[in-house]
Formats: structure tokens, C-alpha cells, sequence
């Protein structure tokens, strides 16, 4: 039985995190990506680019969602492909439902699973146990798809390189995490400032460290992080499911919001990013949000334009192929000509 089920997911892409991705696989993802946000502002009646044609993708939702269901679900839509929502508590996946009869289940009916839940262990029982790509939408351990789509805003305004200062200012929660996964295949520099207690997860924090790409620092001084820093980064203080904490954690992150006395500390050229839902006046100021700094939005809106290239990637493969090799020779020409 356990051989069938390595046979059945052999050569299947899930997109779980960082671990499976090399430098080159994440310039080249960002680079169809700008393709995918060109073919957009292209976009007519008679669209005829759908890669997705056919292709019907299944999302579960054991957590609230705004930009990640709009997102996934346009996206599918827009590249020819249908949506399935199903919500987490109605499906029991783990509970009603065992994790691997969904996944098996899944996979009879569905080209992919896109799944945003609490648990980190479920998508991973969901991925082991489906024929068909599985992508993590979120979980409590990490949020890959948004930290992609934070890299790639970027790399697309060409502020990404090597030597790139990120401070991620507050809770080492899931988003944290994932920007220090990213720090193991990606070379940056990537700094937490968190208060004690609110570190990120050691497991994750070990792996990138023992991969020697980047230098990754954890503070509890976010005065002294945000110093000559490229990036400020901040998230919500309190995340979904620990609502009972809400009046603690004010009281305890108060020393590190975001606002226009950390913002001078760091380089004047300087952006600011939120992974949004943003709470103004509690981990980030209206006055830094709204302000020229902010790429909050463009950030949030890239998170369509990402997550469309990632889903060609796990589900058409061949049509991802084809546009770099494209991309490649039309390159060349340049360079000969040049």
C-alpha cells in the first residue's frame, strides 16, 4: 500500500513551502509572474490564454479569508479554470473526514487542492495522501504564497537584491516564519525584531541558518533593527485563534509599531509592507500605511498575479516551459544583437 501511494505522487508538484525551491525556480516563477500581470492589462472579451481550460480546482477554508479566496478564486477564473469553495468546518476535514480519505477523495474529482487551515500537519497529510498539486494557502506555522507575492513586488520594482535589509517588525508568527524559510534558498538579510517570548519557530529558524544563504538576526530592540533598513515589515499582533490574548499582546507589542519615528531610522528610501488584514494605530500608524512608503497594496494585489503563475507552474507545466524557453531565446537574440 505504502509503494502504491509513492507511485501514485510520483512527479507531483505541491507548492508547501520553500524547501523544494532553488534561487533560479524563484526568479523564474517571478518573471512568469510579470508575464502573467502583463497578460492581464491585455486582457479582452475573447481571451483566448487559459491555461487552466478544463482544470478544476478545489479550496478549503478553515480560516477567514479576504485577499487569499479573492485571489485564488479570480485567478482560477481568469486562466480558464473552475473554483470549488468548500469551508473547513463543513467538510471536518481531520475530524468528520480523516486527512487522507479527503486528499484521496479530492484527487478523484479535482486537478488541485488549494487549502488555507490551522494546523501545518494537515496540508502535509493532505499532500502525502492526494494525487493532484496541493498548495498551502496559509497555515499556523507558515504563509508561503504571501511572502512570494511580498519578494516578487520587489523584484518587480527593482529593489531586490543580495544585500536587501527586511526587518520584520513584531509577533515571529507564520508570515515571520516564512520569510526565514525564504531566507534559506534566497540571499538577504532578514532581521526580526519581536518582543521575548514571540519567537518564531526554531525548527524553521535552525534549517535556514544551517543553510548558510543569508544572514538572518532575532532582536528584541526594533530601534536598532530598523536602522538603515530596506524593508519594514509588520503584521497583525494578534492572529486567528488567539483572540483571547488580544488585550495582553497590545500591551506587549506597543514598543513595536510601525510607525514615522521607526520609518526614520531606517534608509530614506526605505518601503514599508503588511500582509494585511492591518489593524491602523495598533502594529502599524495610518500616517505610514497611506504614506509614499507604503507598497501595501501593491503587495496585496500581487498576490493574484503570483499565485496565477504558481498554479500554471503545478497544473501546466508544459505551457510554463514553453514561455521561458521563449524567454530565454528572445534573451539571446538580445544579447547577440548587443
Amino acid at each position: 500500500m505504502e509503494q502504491a501511494k509513492k507511485h501514485a505522487n510520483a512527479g507531483k508538484r505541491d507548492f508547501l513551502g520553500f524547501s523544494r525551491l532553488d534561487m533560479a525556480k524563484v526568479i523564474e516563477l517571478f518573471d512568469y509572474s510579470l508575464h502573467i500581470k502583463r497578460k492581464r492589462e491585455e486582457f479582452t472579451a475573447n481571451n483566448t490564454f487559459q491555461p487552466l481550460k478544463n482544470k478544476t480546482v478545489v479550496l478549503i477554508f478553515s480560516k477567514h479569508s479576504l485577499r487569499t479566496r479573492v485571489s485564488f478564486e479570480l485567478g482560477i477564473h481568469e486562466l480558464g479554470g473552475y473554483a470549488i469553495i468548500l469551508e473547513g468546518k463543513a467538510i471536518g476535514v481531520g475530524s468528520r473526514e480523516s486527512v487522507e480519505d479527503v486528499g484521496r477523495l479530492l484527487s478523484r474529482y479535482n486537478d488541485a487542492i488549494v487549502a488555507r487551515l490551522h494546523e501545518h500537519s494537515i496540508i502535509e497529510g493532505l499532500a502525502e495522501n492526494s494525487s493532484i498539486p496541493v498548495i498551502n494557502a496559509l497555515t499556523d506555522l507558515s504563509h508561503p504564497c504571501q511572502v512570494l507575492a511580498d519578494v516578487f513586488t520587489l523584484y518587480e520594482r527593482g529593489l531586490w537584491h543580495e544585500g536587501i535589509k527586511v526587518v520584520f517588525v513584531g509577533d515571529g508568527n507564520n508570515v515571520a516564519n516564512s520569510w526565514i524559510e525564504l531566507a534559506g534558498i534566497l540571499p538577504f538579510h532578514f532581521v526580526l525584531a519581536c518582543p521575548e517570548g514571540y519567537t518564531p519557530d526554531a525548527g524553521i529558524l535552525e534549517a535556514a541558518r544551517a543553510a548558510g544563504i543569508s544572514r538572518i538576526e532575532v532582536t528584541h530592540d526594533p530601534e536598532a533593527a530598523a536602522l538603515d533598513a530596506d524593508v519594514l515589515y509588520t503584521d497583525v499582533w494578534t492572529s486567528m485563534g488567539q483572540e483571547d490574548e488580544h488585550e495582553s499582546r497590545l500591551k506587549i507589542f506597543a514598543p513595536f509599531q510601525v510607525n514615522s519615528r521607526l520609518l526614520s531610522l531606517a534608509k530614506p528610501s526605505a518601503v514599508v509592507m503588511h500582509c494585511m488584514p492591518a489593524h491602523r494605530g495598533q502594529e502599524i500608524t495610518a500616517e505610514v500605511m497611506d504614506g509614499p512608503q507604503s507598497l501595501i497594496f501593491d503587495e496585496a494585489e500581487n498576490r493574484l498575479h503570483v499565485q496565477k503563475a504558481l498554479l500554471v507552474k503545478l497544473l501546466n507545466h508544459e505551457e510554463y516551459r514553453k514561455f521561458h524557453l521563449t524567454h530565454r531565446l528572445l534573451n539571446a537574440a538580445k544579447n547577440i544583437k548587443a
